[in-house]
């Protein structure tokens, strides 16, 4: 039997995450605007080459990745890249409230700002199924080495990928690094998680 007092512990106890999600993710955005330019340039371009480096991107002939803004790791000399070693190429597009699918470009000049003033392709783009992506990279707002991350609260990431069985990456630069992710049930463990010191695979 449920009492009502515990009913209310559960609601507690969300709110309370909850709480600490929207501070945490308050902190590490200001965080990340406040980091120096010299600092971020350096590591956006070591996490690219360690991406590249990854036997999984390697072995992959389809990628999905998100097209880093101002406060975000750069990933368009990563994308670049992709397009060069002629992979098939997936970006992001906002279809929804919390509705995300894959659309592949062959050029990042297809990309203009869409939705919250995200570069995305055109609606027209052809949709990729997420079962024919075989690496996928993805963005955070901070993370912890056991594969938790913190994004921006819609559920866009978390819900695309939950449904996803192949291999997503979550980059992020160290200074945004943190000791432990508030979790809730809903909430996806990546598989891999790379800031400019290294690649950290999460097994557990």
């Amino acid at each position: 039997m449920i009492l009502e007092r515990d009913v209310d512990m559960v609601f507690e106890e969300k709110s309370d995450i909850q709480k600490i999600k929207k501070d945490l993710r308050k902190e590490m955005l200001s965080k990340s605007l406040a980091l120096p330019e010299v600092y971020k340039s350096d590591a956006d371009r070591e996490i690219t080459r360690l991406l590249l480096g990854l036997p999984e991107y390697e072995d992959a002939k389809t990628i999905f990745c998100f097209v880093g803004v101002e406060h975000e790791i750069n990933t368009r000399p990563f994308l670049e890249q992709v397009l060069a070693d002629g992979k098939r190429l997936a970006v992001p597009l906002c279809t929804g409230k919390g509705i995300m699918e894959a659309r592949r470009i062959f050029s990042l000049d297809e990309l203009k700002r869409g939705y919250y003033g995200l570069y995305e392709p055109d609606k027209s783009s052809e949709l990729i199924p997420m079962d024919e992506v075989e690496f996928a990279v993805i963005p955070c707002l901070t993370a912890d080495h056991k594969g938790n991350r913190l994004g921006h609260g819609g559920g866009f990431y978390d819900t695309l990928f939950n449904e996803y069985k192949n291999v997503p990456a979550a980059i992020i630069c160290r200074e945004r690094m943190c000791g432990e992710v508030p979790t809730e049930v809903f909430d996806h463990r990546f598989s891999i998680t790379v800031t400019e010191d290294g690649v950290f695979r999460n097994n557990n």
